[in-house]
């Protein structure tokens, strides 16, 4: 029996971040829309965060929102794209923390092209704010994307084994 290369091992493990990410936004969703909203309202969870379902046509905080609402698909598989290709670059590092980083934003892209396919909308749902002021509403792929790119970030950074000594 033939061992799995590195690669193969690199790209179960991408592979897995990124489907685990996605199965959590969708499960999340589904109890959102199935149980938590059924019917739609604002649930106050503390002062500064609230449940309030909304459905995003556009891609970031709703852009192009008018241009895209008629292409779902389009942005879905975009997006389905973009995952393949984030999978595919996880698989080839060779940072542990750069491949948990790149399977959660490819498992985010992957739960929110999901929603596109199904219903044409990301379905988001937690609405932070403060003082009147609200971020634009979100889910779970989102902090999954979010997640990811503090990763990607950290992963950037110097660890002190790899500092050069000054003189």
């Amino acid at each position: 029996m033939a061992h799995a290369t590195t690669l193969q091992i690199r790209l179960g493990k991408a592979l897995g971040v990124a489907l685990l990410a996605a199965a959590l936004d969708q499960l999340s969703k589904w109890a959102i829309l199935t149980y938590v909203m059924a019917p739609p309202r604002v649930i106050e969870i503390a002062p500064f965060l609230n449940l309030r379902l909304g459905f995003n046509y556009g891609v970031s905080f709703g852009m192009f929102r008018d241009t895209l609402e008629a292409w779902p698909g389009l942005l879905a598989a975009f997006k389905l794209a973009v995952a393949i290709g984030l999978i595919v670059w996880a698989a080839k590092s060779s940072q542990g923390t750069e491949r948990i980083g790149l399977g959660l934003i490819a498992g985010g892209a992957l739960g929110n092209a999901q929603d596109r396919w199904r219903q044409g909308a990301v379905t988001d749902f937690i609405d932070l704010h403060w003082e009147g002021w609200h971020w634009p509403t979100f889910n779970g792929a989102d902090i999954a994307i979010s997640a990811g790119v503090v990763f990607m970030i950290w992963a950037c950074l110097p660890s002190k084994a790899n500092e050069v000594p000054r003189p």
